[in-house]
């Protein structure tokens, strides 16, 4: 399942993934620092969604209370809920 969110309090914009069989793949973001959210994108291909979610959420980028990371975790949690 497709999943496109618009994220708040970072340089990325929208964040796009994909949910099939509990694991996460296709994640893109834009805008944002692009070989830092490539790479996040390559670290979590394949994974488990719900681990990606603990692993990641709370991460803060510049004492923003939010980043990328924490953005496509908190996504991740409310796809789950719809799925």
């Amino acid at each position: 399942m497709e999943f496109h969110y618009r994220n708040r309090g970072t340089c990325s914009t929208v964040c796009h993934f994909d949910i099939e069989d509990g694991k996460l793949h296709h994640v893109k973001f834009e805008n944002g620092c692009e070989g830092n959210l490539k790479a996040i994108g390559r670290l979590v291909e394949g994974r488990d969604a719900k681990e990606v979610v603990q692993i990641l959420k709370g991460n803060d980028c510049r004492g923003r209370g939010t980043s990328c990371a924490d953005q496509l975790a908190r996504h991740i949690e409310e796809a789950l809920t719809k799925m």
